[in-house]
């Protein structure tokens, strides 16, 4: 299996508000960018779209390091989601799972590869964060400017 890197972010401006995600995967001495965004989205929405877009990147399975800013998304996949997937994507209040679509699509994408799961202090001088948040407010930017069609 071929080993991969992924950095993702995401950003919103305002919560709810106009949004945007970012990833950075390094393969060897390889490295591809994405970004993208939604008009009316939430900080969740992007950080669950910046792994999602990654994961769909990837052409075969991978093992793949994954490493992002957010606890929703790191515990919601690490420990919730175990909890979730057998409650019929129902919290442990008996409560639906909020972004449900995402986290469905996640755990499909996810299932493809073996991935380690990181958090990393976001705005801390992580590089890898850094750059994926750049890529996040990209992604923000295009969709201000109408360079992307949500």
């Amino acid at each position: 299996m071929s080993r991969v890197e992924i950095f993702a972010d995401g950003a919103c401006k305002g919560n709810p508000g106009v949004g945007g995600w970012g990833a950075w995967l390094k393969f060897g001495d390889r490295e591809r960018e994405l970004f993208g965004g939604e008009r009316e989205t939430t900080n969740n929405r992007m950080e669950l779209t910046a792994v999602i877009r990654a994961l769909e990147a990837l052409t075969r399975p991978c093992e793949a390091d994954v490493y992002v800013d957010s606890s929703y998304v790191q515990k919601g996949i690490s420990e919730w989601i175990h909890g979730w997937k057998r409650n019929g994507w129902r919290t442990a209040d008996k409560k639906p799972v909020k972004n449900v679509d995402l986290w469905m699509e996640l755990d499909r994408q996810a299932a493809r590869h073996r991935i380690a799961w990181h958090w990393v202090k976001g705005h801390a001088g992580h590089a890898g964060n850094e750059r994926a948040d750049a890529l996040a407010n990209k992604g923000v930017d295009a969709v201000r400017q109408g360079r992307i069609a949500v």
